[in-house]
């Protein structure tokens, strides 16, 4: 027995006064994800605890099985991790935003207008050059993922991830001094060489071309870097290790394939992934498809849920889980459904309102063989919480999931 596991990215939300009360998940035709959970057994879940928003990095730890109050290190190391740069178990990492400020340092935009990847990756060489040139007591090395999203790693002696963000994590809110959160002189000098870097690279990218032609088209300049999520490696058990079981990733994320790097997982690169609203769902099915030929294990993520609800756009995010429920389908029809169990959830719930993560739990349907099946016959937050899985933990789909693969070992004599 195998399984796929599909998780959409904030793809829970709350009631919406323009969908006459409904969420986007009770308005989208979504006759695949319907299916799952009808033929399968539904419930919700709290990826940390009720009424805790999770992060992305805490909840999809929490999904692939692991305590994330008790393992997880920062943000920062797990984005680094995923997009490829590789870490010393005393490295610090922070994941940036390329960002919008006005003269007194004023977040606009925390995302300078989604800026293009290509726009964000010419701003990166200038930061790169003033890196390999500016004499610091540690090496600093600075990479762009995708759109606003960028790495920035300090590698040396006596560093610490107890230090505060820049990043207000507002708009209309100051540009924030980093501040050590201990009294320790490692803590000091991370948050002294973070607000040295904020400025240089404020002036690095304020009169950039790029920016000036962005400023010309109407466009938002990306003139400043902010910081968040100071982080080490986590410890964890790798789940190959575990489970003695073959684990795949497929994601375009990086914060999502460091999660799953961490847990051991194999990534797949899929072209034409992007994690943007464009990203093509059918691809990523198909290398599913593939891989679960050679794993027992494979997770397959979809970024675009959670992108409409931070852009306040409760259409888009209902178009977007209809392209989930068509990856869904695609799934279904092409797996062997005597052979093969296939779970359906959210990371955590992100609202088009507030466009922020909330603490509201998430539905969970699980179809297969050996499964109980209850009366659940739509996939949605309301009625996925009158399901048979009830309300469980993040850490506890995992082990379920195991234990229809025949891979959990009895507890007792």
């Amino acid at each position: 027995m195998k399984a796929i596991l599909v998780v959409a990215d904030g793809m829970a939300d709350r009631p919406l006064k323009e969908l006459n009360r409904k969420t986007p998940l009770e308005a989208a035709k979504k006759p695949s994800l319907d299916w799952v959970a009808e033929s399968g057994i539904c419930g919700i879940i709290d990826p940390i605890a009720p009424g805790v928003p999770p992060g992305s990095d805490a909840a999809n730890l929490a999904l692939l099985g692991y305590d994330a109050t008790k393992v997880y290190s920062g943000r920062g190391a797990l984005e680094a991790l995923g997009s490829g740069m590789d870490l010393l178990p005393e490295d610090v990492a922070f994941r940036c935003n390329f960002a919008t400020v006005d003269d007194n340092l004023m977040v606009v935009d925390r995302r300078a207008g989604r800026i293009e990847t290509d726009d964000a990756s010419q701003l990166t060489k200038n930061i790169e050059a003033y890196l390999l040139k500016e004499t610091l007591d540690v090496q600093a090395t600075f990479k762009n993922t995708v759109q606003h999203r960028a790495i920035l790693r300090l590698r040396g002696p006596v560093l610490s991830i107890m230090v505060s963000d820049s990043d207000p994590q507002k708009v209309c809110k100051r540009v924030l001094k980093a501040s050590p959160l201990d009294d320790t002189p490692e803590a000091k000098k991370t948050a002294d060489i973070v607000n040295k870097l904020t400025q240089s690279f404020h002036e690095i990218l304020r009169k950039h071309p790029v920016n000036v032609e962005r400023e010309k088209k109407g466009l938002l300049p990306a003139n400043i870097v902010l910081c968040r999520g100071a982080g080490k490696l986590p410890e964890v058990t790798p789940i190959p290790i575990r489970y003695g079981i073959r684990a795949a990733a497929i994601s375009a994320m990086p914060l999502i394939r460091g999660v799953c790097k961490v847990a051991g997982m194999r990534l797949i690169n899929v072209p034409r992934a992007t994690g943007t609203y464009e990203t093509n769902v059918i691809a990523k099915a198909d290398a599913a498809i593939r891989a679960i030929q050679s794993h027992d294990l494979v997770f397959v993520h979809v970024k675009g849920t959670d992108v409409t609800s931070h852009d306040h756009e409760a259409q888009k995010k209902i178009k977007m889980i209809e392209k989930i429920d068509d990856m869904v389908g695609h799934l279904v029809k092409n797996v062997d459904l005597d052979e093969n169990v296939i779970v359906v959830t959210a990371d955590h719930t992100t609202s088009v309102v507030t466009g922020e993560h909330e603490g509201d739990p998430v539905p969970v349907a699980i179809t297969g063989p050996g499964v109980r099946t209850d009366d659940v016959k739509e996939f949605c937050e309301r009625t996925c919480a009158k399901g048979g899985l009830g309300r469980i933990r993040g850490m506890d789909l995992m082990p379920i999931i195991m234990n229809l693969l025949g891979k959990t070992k009895k507890f007792g004599a």
